[in-house]
């Protein structure tokens, strides 16, 4: 199995100041990783680094092939077609449809073909069990259906790995349930590996998978 993720002796910066020191960590296929810890331990920086927000600033990074050291910034898009990302706010386009919304990623990583966008729409949204919801604007959905739709967002371009910073963080338990049982079908159905920040310990009892702790500027497995 290949690394879809590698960081060696990595510092990770919020943008101006190193927040972690010395990362080591590998994701290959298939993995469920998860990242814990305090606020401010620099989870979320992690997370920035992986997707090319925020500069690796010493160390070796690579993310699906790309490395992060040498990364150019016109790479940067080709680099987050590899990847999807899920946030704790959706991050929807609250002015167009939810086909609208998928609509847009697909033209902006490339696509052209009105038949191919249409079809690969409703794969990810029957993926997801929101194939009725098309039409719907992001205001006419529930939390939990706004994060679904964010979800069918980020397999669109078949991912080799699913970024998720604290998917559940706004939901109730019922529904983060929901939310949680999605992404695990997803990395155990189609191999895609996950990469989940989170707060809460009894996510990682559930659903097991590897664990790192960002802690006194360190992120270690434990």
């Amino acid at each position: 199995m290949k690394n879809v993720i590698f960081f060696k002796d990595a510092d990770i910066s919020n943008g101006e100041n190193i927040v972690v020191y010395g990362v080591n960590l590998e994701v290959r296929d298939g993995d469920l990783v998860y990242i814990v810890g305090k606020v401010g331990t620099g989870k979320t920086s992690i997370i920035r680094t992986i997707i090319a927000e925020n500069r690796l600033t010493a160390g070796e990074g690579e993310v699906c092939g790309f490395d992060l050291r040498k990364l150019r910034t016109k790479e940067i898009p080709l680099l987050r077609r590899r990847l999807g990302v899920v946030f704790q706010d959706f991050q929807l386009l609250m002015d167009r449809s939810v086909e609208a919304n998928l609509e847009f990623v697909l033209k902006s990583t490339g696509w052209k073909d009105r038949e191919a966008m249409d079809k690969r729409i409703a794969e990810v949204l029957e993926a997801v069990g929101m194939q009725t919801k098309a039409h719907k604007m992001p205001h006419q959905l529930s939390g939990g259906e706004q994060q679904r739709i964010a979800i069918a967002r980020a397999i669109l371009n078949s991912p080799e790995v699913i970024i998720a910073d604290e998917p559940t963080g706004n939901l109730d338990s019922e529904t983060a349930d929901g939310i949680l049982r999605l992404l695990q079908g997803i990395n155990k159905e189609q191999g895609t590996a996950i990469v989940m920040v989170t707060h809460n310990r009894s996510i990682i009892d559930k659903y097991p998978g590897r664990v790192f702790e960002t802690k006194n500027e360190t992120c270690t497995e434990i």
